[in-house]
């Protein structure tokens, strides 16, 4: 089952061929973790989809509130039976009608839910080999921190990751400087120093980035900065780690002939789970 505007139905027949989400990625997403019936970090996700849906001037209905936006997410969980963890993606995309210019700049919304293994976040101890990938780069600009329908970059860096066996790839802006991987954001520790790109180079804005400053800049000893990271910086970096909201902290393992630990991440994914437990 999945909610489409409020109303639980089967998932088919829901996406049209006029759809504006499927014609040109005119449609922003949220992927939000639930434990024990808990939205993670709702109103981080809730505010981020509002300022999404106002930077692109979709029309945001009075009915969205936080609460609504809540029960909406519960309700088509609840309707699937999942019980303990879920990921849940919901997607609001303009109506249909226009070619480039829309017709109206009113949304509908699609819910979906899948039942998770783990509550907590987990260390992750697999071999994780990235890389980066140069051949379509990302413009430094505000459209870039948001979560639109249209990831065709981080489409083509999955194919490459796959074809060459690696785990997942580094993404590259428009000065040739790191600002992401393909699947979250990404962190340097080089001495007692933790880096993440800011998002003016035009990284996604993600939440668990934010919560992870958040905690880093309570450890004593530790600077904390948001700057540029060129390819250069991550051969001399102590760990690397990729955050988001379904895995947490990913460490890194190797990146070219460069291999990492991961006892501070480790670190840090402990203090993340507390916060959920708090």
């Amino acid at each position: 089952m999945i909610n489409f505007n409020g109303n639980l139905i089967e998932n088919s027949n829901v996406i049209t061929t006029s759809n504006r989400s499927f014609l040109y990625g005119d449609g922003v997403f949220e992927t939000l973790k639930i434990v024990n019936g808990k939205i993670l970090f709702l109103e981080e996700h809730y505010f981020r989809l509002m300022a999404s849906m106002r930077i692109i001037r979709m029309q945001i209905p009075m009915s969205f509130t936080l609460e609504y936006i809540e029960e909406q997410i519960m309700l088509v969980v609840n309707a699937n039976e999942i019980q303990e963890s879920a990921r849940v993606r919901l997607v609001v995309y303009r109506n249909d009608g226009g070619f480039y210019m829309p017709e109206a700049y009113s949304v509908s919304f699609i819910i979906e839910a899948f039942s998770l293994e783990n509550k907590k976040y987990l260390e992750k101890n697999n071999q994780y080999e990235v890389e980066l990938y140069k051949d379509f780069l990302i413009t430094k600009q505000l459209l870039s921190t948001l979560k639109t329908t249209n990831r065709i970059i981080n489409v083509m860096a999955s194919v490459f990751a796959k074809d060459n066996n690696y785990a997942s790839c580094l993404l590259l802006n428009d000065e040739k400087n790191v600002i992401e991987a393909i699947n979250g954001n990404i962190f340097m520790l080089k001495d007692n120093v933790l880096v993440t790109p800011p998002l003016t180079d035009g990284c996604i804005n993600g939440i668990i980035r934010k919560q992870i400053l958040g905690i880093a800049k309570t450890i004593d000893n530790l600077n904390v900065e948001e700057k540029s990271i060129s390819p250069f910086d991550l051969q001399n970096a102590d760990e690397l780690f990729i955050t988001n909201v379904i895995t947490g902290i990913q460490s890194v393992t190797k990146y070219r002939k460069k291999e990492f630990g991961s006892l501070f991440a480790s670190q840090l994914l402990n203090k993340l789970n507390a916060v959920i437990e708090d």
